[in-house]
């Protein structure tokens, strides 16, 4: 830690900081590509703030904060099960998911993914993420089938399944926190669950 800055402090300060940074779709969208690069530089701005220019510091803490992240990632509880569910009934399956290629090619090696999916959709390949309706129209082609016939599933609701509605598909909102549609004005979905497992008894 540096010199007379408490863990704390820091913490509170990259907490208050980051949440207004990635709450701009623009920042969010750069930041989710190069997602080291960005934590650098919260972390970066969060030490000048408090009186600290270390540019080393704030590599150090966010690279190490990003390792942390990498290390403990692990699929949803469910997840898996709810995915060989789907594919024992005869359903085919695609994978749509914001960020860089090789990051998330390295997600989907490491938890044995690529086997489940027909189409996988990255935007770091494509150009765009979700909710443009680039992403949404691509899978389907991939898919070879019409918006209609598909079901979009996401834990986010304006990228997941509102971006997803808007170009026809059905949606479903996984609201793990319980939150509900009450305060969030908009489309509303198909469905709301609370886990992926959820999707087996719809």
């Amino acid at each position: 830690m540096l010199p007379g800055l408490g863990a704390g402090t820091l913490q509170e300060t990259i907490r208050e900081y980051a949440n207004w940074w990635w709450s701009d779709p623009g920042r969010n969208q750069s930041g989710r590509l190069d997602l080291r690069k960005a934590t650098t530089n919260i972390v970066a701005e969060c030490l000048r703030r408090l009186g600290f220019e270390d540019g080393d510091a704030a590599r150090s803490i966010a690279n190490h904060y990003r390792d942390l992240r990498d290390e403990s990632a692990k699929p949803y509880d469910g997840a898996i099960e709810t995915i060989e569910w789907f594919r024992s009934q005869g359903f085919l399956l695609g994978l749509m998911t914001n960020g860089a290629g090789p990051a998330q090619h390295a997600k989907i090696e490491r938890f044995g993914l690529a086997a489940y999916f027909e189409h996988v959709v990255i935007e770091g390949e494509l150009g765009v993420g979700k909710p443009h309706p680039r992403v949404f129209e691509t899978l389907l082609s991939g898919l070879d089938v019409g918006p209609d016939q598909t079901w979009a599933v996401g834990d986010n609701l304006e990228a997941d399944v509102r971006g997803a509605m808007r170009v026809g598909l059905h949606g479903v909102w996984v609201d793990r926190q319980g939150k509900g549609l009450e305060d969030r004005p908009g489309e509303t979905p198909d469905r709301v669950i609370r886990e992926l497992r959820d999707l087996m008894s719809i």
